[in-house]
């Protein structure tokens, strides 16, 4: 049995969270975080963290593969940004690629019926977080180490 894992989809404005199941079979669309400060995006963090009983996070990485060498990448900012909340909220980290989640998310917003501007941010959490628990279940990685 593996714990609840939290999927985090950062963004500038917006933080996507989702959750997995107790037995990291489905990932399910918790909430967006609009984003304030990092000390107070941290602390909604860890309420949900003890909330949801949450071992470790699954935080989506945008990987670019045409980003001139040397640049700070949007990759790079969301690690910068894990290194503070693993900080803030002590909890494993497992970066997962995030590559073309906003364009599934956008799909699966429209297949429920959410409306086009809506923030699909928790969705795209979803993604992040399903895709990994699918490639745990294929044995294709590892769990979150603590």
């Amino acid at each position: 049995m593996i714990s609840r894992l939290l999927g985090i989809d950062h963004g500038l404005k917006r933080i996507g969270l989702a959750v997995s199941d107790a037995n990291g079979i489905v990932a399910r669309e918790l909430m967006i975080l609009h984003r304030r400060s990092k000390r107070e995006d941290f602390a909604e963090i860890a309420a949900i963290v003890e909330r949801e009983q949450i071992a470790a996070f699954v935080v989506g990485l945008p990987v670019s593969y045409d980003a001139p060498q040397g640049a700070y990448t949007q990759a790079d900012r969301v690690r910068n940004w894990a290194s503070k909340l693993a900080e803030a909220v002590p909890l494993p980290i497992v970066f997962w690629n995030e590559y073309l989640t906003s364009e599934e998310a956008r799909e699966l917003g429209r297949e429920i019926g959410r409306h086009p501007r809506e923030p699909i941010d928790d969705l795209a959490a979803r993604i992040v977080l399903q895709t990994y628990l699918d490639a745990l279940r294929d044995g294709l990685t590892t769990p979150p180490q603590r």
